[in-house]
């Protein structure tokens, strides 16, 4: 599946249904994250993906990086289903752990 047509399905299952797994959640909550839906949605509607992981064992996921609205950078981690959007995991991108374009 080329990168195009996955942005594509991404979109089009976060139309019908955004399912945000525990440990989405738990990382979203975290005191010095708070990530909103709002910015998920954000991220999933206007980022672009920066890892692709055609062979996940969750299914086809990727790594989605954004800058919603007075926001810095966030990294979204989802897999589209056949009938929602599956988010594993949200977080603010680590200086240490990524490259200064933060890809």
């Amino acid at each position: 599946m080329t990168t195009d047509n996955i942005v594509q399905q991404i979109k089009e299952c976060a139309k019908k249904k955004i399912l945000y797994l525990p440990h989405a959640v738990r990382q979203m909550l975290r005191p010095d994250r708070m990530i909103s839906p709002e910015e998920v949605r954000s991220v999933i509607e206007r980022g672009e993906i920066i890892e692709n992981y055609p062979e996940d064992q969750r299914g086809h996921s990727c790594l989605l990086l954004g800058f919603p609205d007075n926001r810095g950078p966030i990294h979204v981690v989802c897999a589209p289903k056949d009938e929602y959007l599956a988010i594993i995991t949200a977080y603010i991108p680590n200086d240490t752990e990524w490259k200064k374009t933060l890809k």
